[in-house]
Order: structure tokens, then sequence, then C-alpha cells
């Protein structure tokens, strides 16, 4: 079984807005992912972002969209020598009830299903409450940060576990 470090996307890996990230020319990428993913994959860490996207069912935003934002992303990435390996995202409102949106664990052990992941020896990253509890509620150690400058001490955290 495979080991995975799961983050929450925005304000972990991106800046946060309070209006939503809604497209790629909107995504703003914290400098500093690029050297904490890395770190991780020499690891042999899995590296999977785990995102609620409400935006979608606000009608503020397209499936199309969020896929531009991530293959933006991964392509940032791809270009500094180092990739995320998938992306999940749960599009509901929080009134919605469904299974996916953290703080339920539905995008995690999906996730673990698909990449055969040790959800024990994993780690879920994330700046809410809401990303602690999914990991916890999916049998990870969880990490929540204040913002991304906190980051790399998350990173050091997972690594000298």
């Amino acid at each position: 079984m495979n080991n995975a470090v799961f983050f929450d996307r925005d304000g972990v890996i991106n800046k946060e807005r309070k209006d939503y990230v809604k497209t790629a020319d909107e995504l703003e990428i914290y400098e500093n992912i690029i050297e904490c993913i890395k770190k991780l994959k020499d690891n042999k860490f899995i590296i999977i972002v785990i995102t609620n996207q409400s935006a979608v069912n606000r009608g503020l935003t397209v499936h199309k969209n969020i896929q531009k934002i991530h293959d933006k992303l991964q392509n940032y990435l791809k270009n500094h020598g180092t990739e995320i390996d998938a992306f999940y995202y749960c599009p509901h409102k929080p009134d919605e009830g469904c299974a996916c949106r953290k703080p339920k664990p539905g995008l995690i052990i999906n996730a673990s299903k698909d990449w055969d992941i040790n959800l024990h020896s994993s780690w879920m990253v994330g700046n809410n409450d809401s990303d602690v509890l999914a990991g916890k509620a999916a049998g990870c150690k969880s990490i929540k940060i204040e913002d991304n400058s906190h980051l790399p001490d998350a990173i050091k955290i997972i690594l000298e576990s």
C-alpha cells in the first residue's frame, strides 16, 4: 500500500479568495508549494488534492473551469520538476448533504481506493477545521496550518514522523 499526503487547495496551495477561485486567471499559486511537494515525493508520498468547490453548484463557475484551474496548477508544478498525482473535488453546497464535502471523508476514502493508500500512515493538511475532521474521519493523521507560511513546518512534521 502507498502513503499519501492529502492537501486542501485554497489557502494551502494557492491564495484563497472570499469570492472563490472561479477561473484559472484567478489562481495565485504559493511559490513554496514546489519545494514542499518535491520533498514529499522524494520520500515516496503520493500527493492528492482534496478540495471543496461549492462555487460550481452555486452557479459561480463550471466543472470545465475547475479542470482548467487544476491543469494550470499541474503545469506550473511540472515546469518546476514535480506534480500532484490526483485532484478530487466536491462541487456541492454545504446544505446538499453529500458524502464528499469535507468534513465528511468521502473524497479521501475514494482516493485511497483509487490509489491503494494506507490511510493510517497518510496525512491530511489543510487550513480549516473541516480539513482536519475529514482526515481524522478517514483514519489519517491531520495537520491544520494557519496559513501557507506554516506549510514547510507541516512537511517537516510529516517527514520526521
